[in-house]
């Protein structure tokens, strides 16, 4: 997806600003937020790469106003209405509806800590061959999905060198839209900084990029 969220490259909004000894939350609401995320997506409405794609799809406007963490609780109300589990009018009135189902929750929160700790591997089996192998050159594709795609803007239709090779991963540009796993091979990808960026970039730097084997094409 084409949205504003995919901003590689993109000029105009100054320099980013690096905080020394940055803390992990700035706010204590945010730590809530990560924490909400989490014990909602143990109801299993959706998955890690939908609600990566709900962020993406928040209205411009409302994505540039907004800081990290408003926007993970913007998505999150989002999936939250879109998958029934509550409604804008519950929202609006801050409690259930009298006749709101109560259910027990997904995720205890004594659990969360080892929840947080796994985090949740998306290697998988398949019994494909692999297309590429570390040295093999390689060009991206020139894709403008509507949907979701890790294979970002700047780096499209460009040339690169695959430099590592992960095994099959589960694809995130079909598991975000609700299309199954769909296991692809994972590998990562080394771009020249010119090839991306053009003459004005050092020519001793480069650009890693993981992509997964529907991105690519051999050149």
């Amino acid at each position: 997806m084409n949205g504003v969220h995919d901003m590689g490259g993109m000029h105009g909004f100054g320099p980013i600003p690096i905080e020394e000894d940055e803390p992990v939350f700035h706010e204590d609401w945010e730590a809530k937020v990560l924490a909400m995320t989490l014990a909602l997506a143990g109801w299993q409405r959706w998955n890690l790469d939908r609600s990566r794609y709900a962020r993406e799809a928040l209205p411009p406007a409302a994505y540039l106003s907004m800081s990290y963490y408003e926007r993970w609780i913007a998505a999150l109300v989002d999936l939250a209405v879109e998958n029934g589990l509550l409604s804008r009018e519950e929202l609006r009135e801050g409690r259930p509806a009298s006749d709101s189902e109560r259910c027990d929750p997904p995720v205890p929160a004594e659990r969360v800590r080892d929840i947080l700790s796994r985090g949740g591997p998306t290697v998988r089996e398949t019994s494909a061959h692999p297309r590429f192998s570390v040295g093999d050159a390689v060009r991206t594709r020139n894709i403008h999905p509507a949907g979701h795609t890790r294979l970002p803007r700047y780096a499209r239709d460009k040339c690169g060198e695959v430099v590592l090779h992960h095994g099959a991963h589960v694809f995130a540009d079909a598991h975000a839209m609700g299309q199954g796993e769909q296991p692809q091979h994972l590998y990562t990808v080394r771009f020249a900084a010119r090839e991306l960026w053009g003459d004005q970039a050092s020519p001793k730097d480069s650009v890693h990029i993981d992509l997964w084997e529907p991105h690519l094409d051999a050149q």
